[in-house]
């Protein structure tokens, strides 16, 4: 059973602050990185197939499943990223602040991008996967760094691409006043929402969230927040969804000339969606359920970068037996999705730590064989306005 809520003014402060923060930060990762891969998940059609396709009820259960759940995936990893640089980057010199980043963000996306290419490229280009195909070294070289555009084949790299670029400025921008954070997050959402394109950050919106993650460093937000009562942020994620399903239904959201305020719905409802979800994680922390989920977590970065290569393979072999989009045992399939992608990355984590514990420190950031974190969470009186 979970424990109940605890009240603002009861907040932990100090190292019990950290103690109790840390494990609904890596509930949090699980949770986001679970959610990514219903955005990515196997349909087995084509990109025209699976527009014609959204009209069913196959196609709204794979839209809710990414719009109303896996986007709040980028917002609150990009916060919880901002969150945590802003406790140690004023504590280190530059130069070892940026190393330990390229080691643990830069150097696992080239890696794991170069085994995309090697793997899901080579196989497209051989005609065994429908996916794609080696075409110039142009391509070769924005696939490995994400350089001009977000990748074809693990999409989901970009976000490391952007992260590191954040983390490059952390140094700075952690030592500017509020004022001025607040002012470089207004921008950020600014320019995410305009959609001008700048090779400084292929999603601005990333810089917006890492630095509404500092600036929660700087204040008790994210307990004052997550032990605020559910309903309070549960009510504006349901009533913003439901917008979000009229203006869809409607056809609202299809028409060029309503971009910008579908543009800004979207922003504000990542937002939201990432609070609900962080007060989720901050319930789990506190229940028996919180004790597998930490088991996994350090497995979540090496999904990360794997997920969408085991999706290029195993989303047809398994297809084969549930059928693509459409087919009467696809729903349980896509349900399924992240649990078997889960499955297979812890597999590849421990053969990785099994034969060589320096190709899963690499390929993990350094995750898979940091040492294990153990965790005593403060006993929480009950909030007066939670019973």
């Amino acid at each position: 059973m979970s424990a109940a809520p605890i009240s603002a003014t009861e907040a932990p402060n100090g190292a019990a602050a950290r103690d109790f923060t840390s494990p609904a930060i890596r509930i949090a990762r699980v949770m986001c990185i679970t959610g990514i891969v219903y955005v990515h998940a196997w349909t087995g059609l084509a990109g025209g197939d699976i527009a014609a396709a959204n009209n069913s009820a196959q196609g709204a259960l794979r839209w809710g499943l990414i719009e109303l759940l896996g986007r709040s995936a980028v917002p609150l990893l990009g916060m919880i990223s901002g969150w945590l640089v802003a406790g140690s980057v004023l504590r280190r010199g530059y130069g070892s602040f940026i190393g330990g980043k390229a080691r643990t963000i830069l150097a696992p996306m080239v890696v794991w991008n170069a085994i995309a290419i090697l793997l899901v490229g080579g196989a497209g280009t051989l005609g065994i996967l429908m996916a794609p195909t080696i075409s110039s070294a142009h391509w070769v070289f924005d696939e490995l760094f994400c350089l001009w555009t977000p990748d074809d084949i693990n999409v989901q790299m970009s976000f490391l691409r952007d992260l590191f670029v954040c983390m490059a400025m952390a140094p700075l921008i952690a030592r500017l006043p509020r004022a001025a954070l607040v002012a470089i997050a207004v921008l950020a959402a600014a320019w995410s929402i305009s959609g001008f394109s700048f090779l400084l950050l292929l999603r601005p919106q990333i810089l917006l969230f890492f630095t509404i993650g500092m600036l929660a460093r700087r204040s008790d937000a994210p307990q004052r927040l997550a032990s605020a009562p559910l309903l309070a942020l549960a009510l504006p994620y349901v009533l913003l969804a439901a917008a979000k399903i009229g203006l869809e239904i409607s056809g609202y959201a299809d028409m060029a000339e309503h971009r910008l305020p579908m543009a800004t719905l979207d922003q504000i409802f990542r937002l939201t969606t990432a609070l609900f979800f962080w007060s989720i994680a901050w319930r789990v922390a506190q229940s028996r359920l919180s004790a597998p989920i930490l088991k996994i977590e350090p497995f979540a970065f090496l999904m990360f970068c794997a997920h969408l290569i085991l999706i290029w393979f195993g989303g047809p072999f398994v297809g084969n037996v549930t059928g693509r989009m459409g087919s009467p045992l696809y729903p349980a399939f896509l349900l399924l999705q992240p649990v078997l992608v889960w499955i297979a990355a812890i597999g590849i984590g421990k053969a990785l730590m099994a034969v060589s514990p320096a190709a899963a420190k690499l390929l993990s950031g350094g995750r898979l064989t940091a040492e294990p974190r153990r965790y005593r969470l403060p006993r929480l009186r009950p909030s007066p306005a939670a019973s």
